[in-house]
């Protein structure tokens, strides 16, 4: 028959020495957090080119070539969008962000308004007066 050990039977010096192993263990595992590479830039940042890029497109850079209006008017309105997209990305970063979670989503609210508001001049329905 095998014998069995008991807790009492083990030796102090071995359990310290295995829980100094241990932590000595966990401390190798943790990685410190790296920055960010020029990678993982560059896709990032092609995301937001694509929004700019589309959001050009629906707002109707095509419009001064086919219906004959001023390019100030598109300008304008691609601005809004513009604005009113930059608020939409800065809510979304916000509600990531832990620290700066208020700021960052007051501002984005605060740049959709001004692109709806933007929008009504452009219209000509003031919600100015």
């Amino acid at each position: 028959m095998a014998k069995h050990r008991r807790w009492s039977n083990k030796s102090k010096t071995n359990s310290v020495q295995e829980n100094i192993e241990n932590e000595s263990l966990e401390q190798e595992n943790i990685t410190p957090k790296t920055s960010k590479d020029l990678k993982s830039i560059i896709l990032s940042g092609t995301k937001y080119i694509y929004i700019i890029a589309v959001a050009a497109l629906l707002s109707g850079i095509f419009t001064p070539l086919t219906i004959g209006t001023d390019f100030s008017d598109v300008i304008m309105g691609m601005w809004s969008l513009f604005v009113g997209v930059g608020g939409g990305i800065l809510i979304f970063l916000g509600i990531q962000n832990e620290k700066f979670r208020s700021i960052m989503i007051s501002g984005g609210l605060a740049m959709i308004i001004a692109s709806f508001i933007i929008i009504h001049e452009l219209a000509g329905r003031s919600l100015l007066n």
